[in-house]
């Protein structure tokens, strides 16, 4: 089957437990995480090519001009996407590589992978949703409130997505959100390759070539 790599974006609520999903799921199986460039100065113990891709403003923006981002955006003034060339790369090596953004940067990976597997990470309710961002500890209500009622836009656009995982059980979600991605491998726009190569040997059978 399909050799070329998966390229899969995950987005989600915010407090959906996407960043604990990925820790989990990269721990146990062999996924690789895009690498994001940023012009953001690195932090101690960051390295360039791991955490982020270090690039002054000049250097981002000429990506920007030439097209060499898949998406980007500007946050809190400065920059932050990911490259196509990274990307590209990781997937004709066979590997498949995961991306976690917001809905907005999925979208543009849609129109630039059109076989990107899009899945949305969400809890089974907006009950246990807004539990777990109290549950951090870390904000005040007003600011948990804002992030809900952010949530609610976003839900509109939950249907672009080509699945749903429910991130209750953590193991559980692990294995669904994997078992999804290796699905993937076998979508007949996933082997067209192969598709041609069995359909010519077909070919040179019936017409007494082998």
């Amino acid at each position: 089957m399909s050799k070329k790599g998966v390229l899969t974006v995950v987005s989600g609520f915010s407090g959906a437990g996407k960043g604990t999903l990925m820790k989990a799921l990269l721990k146990k199986y062999d996924y690789e995480l895009s690498i994001s460039a940023t012009t953001r100065s690195p932090r101690e113990g960051e390295e360039h090519g791991r955490e982020y891709f270090f690039l002054t403003r000049e250097e981002f923006e000429s990506m920007i001009e030439t097209g060499k981002l898949i998406e980007w955006a500007e946050y809190v003034g400065n920059y932050y996407g990911t490259p196509k060339e990274y990307v590209e790369q990781r997937l004709n090596e066979g590997k498949d590589v995961i991306l976690e953004i917001e809905i907005q940067g999925a979208l543009k990976v849609r129109e630039i992978f059109p076989d990107a597997l899009l899945l949305f990470v969400t809890p089974p309710n907006i009950t246990e949703l807004k539990s777990r961002l109290v549950g951090r500890g870390t904000e005040s209500m007003e600011t948990i409130m804002k992030r809900l009622a952010r949530a609610s836009e976003e839900a509109n656009f939950m249907e672009h997505y080509d699945y749903i995982i429910v991130n209750d059980d953590l193991d559980e979600c692990v294995e669904t959100t994997h078992q999804v991605i290796m699905n993937e491998h076998y979508k007949v726009s996933q082997n067209k390759n192969f598709i041609e190569a069995i359909t010519a040997e077909l070919k040179a059978m019936k017409e007494g070539a082998i």
